[in-house]
């Protein structure tokens, strides 16, 4: 029997609840195919870790988090603790430190979801957005100067390098290849932003050589949005930078039916280090503790988590299951049902023990 540690890390708003009940589907899954086990280890890191010690997570927090296969991570934020301070306190050191490069949000309609876009359906949206996760936009580089004086400037430096636009692009043109269709759109803004985004242009020319088979194309991210709204069909494997795909990733979202359902794992491909995986959601505090935060995108992510580790057929499982029960009608609020986490979370679990075909 194969063993993995897996550091979960809750955090803030509704993660321990989706986190938890990912935690219960994914115990499921271990009884129900009996071939690998799951040592968690819990880490109450997060804004109250931060109201507690003035910091999200311990300053050696990197270090405590090397030695795991892989690390479920809830959500962070909250409204008493500025969104710089959550941010930049735990999950991008997570990111940053362990050099997770890769972001990968796969977006499909599930059935018995409905999309808002008119006659769309399960199979018509069916996308995978990788996100650039390691520099550009987010790189954390810049300052501010004569601070509440009318002359006050700030400056925010995106960084754009060969080696990492290349190595974004390989995984990208890659995993297109590995997908049914074969194609990939690359989206930058390179007819304002002309030097870093002409860059990301060059080098997707130049990586696209390696992978004839590929069909590629590319977009401006403004005209992106209208495509992703009028000709989703048109769309399968996209890549983007840390900004551009961080807002085209939750218009995708929203547009399968909602944010709850929507996955991420952020990748080393390079397995130097453990790798991230969280419910694209954020900690929506509007709906913390009442019990209806949908943990499927948390499934999904658990899902992710499991191909990761090289759990194919259990991630197939889990994915299963939870198509079963959002067809049957068992689903929170926010995609039109009136489950509560909780009910959604035992009919999944139900599921994985009730399927009698064992596909391996």
């Amino acid at each position: 029997m194969k063993h993995y540690r897996i550091a979960a890390i809750p955090a803030d708003g509704i993660g321990p609840e989706v986190i938890s009940a990912g935690l219960q589907a994914l115990e499921a899954l271990e009884r129900r195919d009996g071939g690998f086990r799951l040592d968690v280890t819990c880490f109450d890191w997060g804004a109250e870790h931060y109201r507690r010690t003035g910091a999200m997570m311990p300053e050696d927090g990197t270090e405590q988090l090397v030695a795991f296969d892989a690390i479920f991570f809830g959500a962070v934020g909250a409204p008493d603790v500025p969104d710089h301070i959550t941010l930049w306190g735990l999950r991008l050191p997570i990111c940053q430190g362990f050099d997770q490069y890769a972001n990968v949000r796969p977006t499909r309609i599930l059935p018995g979801i409905r999309s808002p876009l008119a006659g769309v359906g399960p199979g018509d949206l069916d996308w995978v957005i990788v996100r650039e996760n390691s520099e550009g936009e987010y790189s954390g580089h810049g300052g501010r100067a004569h601070r509440g004086l009318p002359e006050e400037v700030g400056t925010e430096v995106a960084i754009f390098t060969r080696v990492g636009v290349t190595r974004i692009m390989r995984y990208a043109f890659g995993l297109a290849q590995s997908r049914p269709r074969k194609l990939l759109t690359v989206v930058t803004k390179s007819n304002a932003q002309r030097f870093g985004m002409v860059m990301w242009d060059e080098i997707a020319a130049e990586v696209a050589k390696a992978f004839p088979d590929v069909t590629w194309d590319k977009m401006l991210v403004d005209a992106m949005t209208v495509r992703m709204v009028k000709n989703p069909r048109s769309l399968d494997t996209i890549v983007a930078t840390n900004l551009h795909a961080d807002i085209l990733s939750d218009l995708a979202g929203a547009l399968a039916g909602s944010l709850g359902v929507a996955p991420t794992a952020n990748i080393d491909p390079e397995r130097r280090y453990p790798s991230m995986f969280e419910p694209i959601h954020g900690s929506a505090f509007d709906i913390t503790g009442k019990g209806i935060a949908n943990p499927v995108a948390t499934f999904w992510t658990a899902a992710q988590m499991l191909e990761h580790l090289g759990e194919a057929a259990a991630a197939a499982r889990m994915m299963r299951a939870v198509e079963r029960v959002c067809a049957d009608g068992v689903m929170t609020p926010d995609v039109g049902g009136t489950a509560t986490t909780q009910e959604v979370t035992e009919a999944v679990c139900e599921a994985i023990r009730r399927e009698n075909v064992d596909f391996r």
